[in-house]
């Protein structure tokens, strides 16, 4: 087994409870039937921009757990990585602008990566749990990454899943909030089989 930090469990907790408070004052905010500025539209927010910078912290820990033996997996789980730091940028940028009605008026998120940032996003994530659940040994049971899938995949259905999004994200990262993980550690640069 092998010990992940003490960084990286505390976001597997930190990150969904933000993503909680965001929805449940989300919801708070829409009880008037319409979202917008307002002490729980800016708390919130505020929450879910934290959220998505710590996502994009977590992400970066995340490959440094990838078991990446051989030059195609070290590719891989660098590609994964850079997908959901960008992902998780372009998240930040459109929370800035719902936080400063001047950032996104005088720099917008442009069309094409309000789709791309998001599926970056989760892809990468994604794939980097995968990975994880993937080696042999496994560094992950099977269910984390579809745990995670289904978290993003309630938000994908509507915005007011967002806290149930967030407990179900919360049981899928709990193997590495757990501390532990299956399996070694990956193979430094320039070490292992091409391949």
């Amino acid at each position: 087994m092998t010990s992940t930090t003490r960084t990286t469990r505390l976001l597997c907790f930190l990150i969904p409870l933000l993503l909680l408070s965001y929805g449940v004052l989300r919801l708070i905010d829409g009880m008037d039937g319409d979202h917008g500025p307002g002490v729980a539209w800016n708390l919130g927010h505020a929450f879910f921009l934290a959220a998505f910078l710590l996502f994009g912290a977590f992400v970066v820990m995340l490959r440094s757990l990838v078991p990446a033996h051989t030059i195609r997996m070290r590719t891989a789980a660098g590609a994964a990585m850079v997908a959901g730091v960008f992902g998780a940028g372009c998240f930040v940028w459109v929370i800035l602008g719902d936080l400063f009605s001047g950032f996104a008026e005088s720099f917008p998120l442009p069309d094409p990566l309000e789709l791309a940032g998001p599926l970056a996003f989760q892809l990468g994530m994604l794939a980097l749990l995968i990975m994880m659940a993937a080696a042999r040994p496994g560094r992950l049971p099977v269910w984390s990454p579809a745990l995670v899938f289904v978290a993003f995949a309630l938000i994908a259905v509507g915005l007011d899943l967002i806290p149930l999004a967030a407990v179900v994200l919360m049981a899928g990262l709990a193997p590495l909030a757990r501390g532990r993980t299956r399996g070694t550690t990956h193979a430094p640069v320039g070490e292992g089989a091409a391949g």
